[in-house]
């Protein structure tokens, strides 16, 4: 009797695409609509402030105390987001900032609101939505496979920049057809729906270990990121961004647009960076470089075409022009960065990363939003602008001379 030959190696069975996992598509769809609400969002605050009287110090401080909150609480989320339940976490930051939202919006409607309430309101929506965006991105590696994060952390990407897109066209047709308010409601619904989607997520969770105190946690994050240069290092180049760029979204883009162009424009200037987002986007699902991290860096320098198209021409097309740029390159480094955070960091310390990301990004932007208007008023606005394209490609610059940065490559 002859032995029977060996059999065949079994193939491997490709990995199911991401959106395949249930949980991971209501996170993609509850992120992409929370987006939604985002991209209209700073269009109606922008203009309902000017239609109130406001200038652009009073803008830049509306905007600047809603930052503010962001970040001071950004660091509560991520050690809330370690410790309980990530999916109650971002279900009930949603469905609280649906209701501030709301508010807002109907007090633009029955002409009982000030830039004194829309300040009040901005800031609590700021507090409660950074609890919930830690958990957001800390809880993606829970929906898939390992095999797939890649993936999913691109995808959801993608919802999330397309929506954004898709909110910021609408949003100067909403401000300008229905006004603020309305546009304002429109944005609770879509925290309303991103909630009740979070809220049928499934994932085990990790309860923190008896003993760890709240300062405790936040230090055992902070250590965390110190570990890794080119973590605290871009975060840095991060916060020096918001620093300069923030007041230039903010405060002076409504501004030199909506009067050089029109209000529209600036909707559609949104829109296209938007665009850039998401061509970014579709590039990564194709092209995954091996120094993902060093590659995204350089891109950054993309970012200075957006001011300095804002200062140089009054033509629109210019303007679109700066601001797919702008999104192309910072879509490119920010899925590379996304990914080198989900690979390299511990699970149990994710969302605290996360938020020493997002504190660290953003402790100085209301300190910018606050002294873009003094600042551009004092030195032009056209000269401040190029001073902020100036100052992106410097930043760039010199966080490549860091060799973690350089030789960080993909698993």
């Amino acid at each position: 009797m002859t032995d029977a030959p060996p059999a065949e190696p079994a193939a491997a069975a490709a990995p199911r695409h991401a959106l395949r996992h249930r949980d991971f598509r209501l996170l993609f769809a509850g992120g992409s609509i929370n987006s939604l609400g985002n991209g209209i969002a700073p269009v109606a605050l922008a203009f309902a402030v000017l239609d109130l009287g406001g200038d652009a110090a009073e803008l830049g401080l509306v905007v600047g105390l809603y930052a503010l909150t962001d970040v001071l609480v950004t660091l509560f989320g991520g050690v809330a987001g370690d410790r309980f339940s990530r999916r109650l976490v971002m279900t009930g930051s949603m469905l609280a900032a649906a209701v501030l939202q709301a508010a807002a919006g109907v007090s633009l409607l029955l002409d009982r609101s000030s830039i004194a309430v829309l300040a009040l309101l901005g800031a609590a929506l700021g507090a409660i939505t950074s609890l919930g965006n830690p958990s957001m991105s800390a809880i993606l590696g829970q929906t898939v496979p390992a095999e797939t994060l890649g993936q999913a952390v691109v995808w959801r990407r993608l919802g999330s920049t397309s929506a954004a897109m898709i909110g910021s066209g609408i949003a100067g047709l909403l401000v300008a057809t229905a006004g603020s308010g309305w546009a304002l409601l429109a944005d609770a619904a879509t925290f309303l729906a991103a909630g009740l989607l979070f809220a049928g997520i499934r994932v085990a969770h990790e309860p923190a270990p008896p003993g760890a105190s709240l300062l405790g946690d936040v230090a055992d994050g902070f250590r965390e990121v110190m570990r890794h240069t080119w973590l605290w290092l871009l975060i840095a180049q991060a916060l020096l961004y918001h620093l300069v760029y923030g007041g230039v979204q903010g405060v002076l883009g409504p501004i030199v647009v909506g009067d050089d162009v029109s209000r529209a424009a600036w909707g559609y200037a949104l829109s296209t960076l938007m665009a850039g987002f998401v061509v970014g986007g579709l590039v990564c699902t194709r092209w995954k470089p091996r120094h993902a991290l060093s590659v995204g860096v350089w891109f950054l320098g993309l970012t200075a075409a957006f001011p300095l198209a804002i200062a140089l021409s009054d033509h629109l097309a210019v303007i679109l022009l700066g601001a797919f740029l702008h999104g192309f390159g910072l879509e490119i480094f920010s899925v590379g960065w996304d990914l080198s955070i989900q690979e390299n960091i511990a699970p149990d310390k994710l969302a605290r990363v996360y938020s020493f990301d997002a504190v660290g990004s953003f402790v100085a932007r209301p300190i910018g939003l606050a002294l873009t208007g003094p600042i551009a008023a004092a030195v032009g606005y056209d000269t401040w602008l190029i001073t902020v394209a100036v100052v992106l490609v410097a930043s760039v610059v010199a966080a490549t001379f860091s060799r973690d940065v350089r030789v960080l490559t993909r698993h």
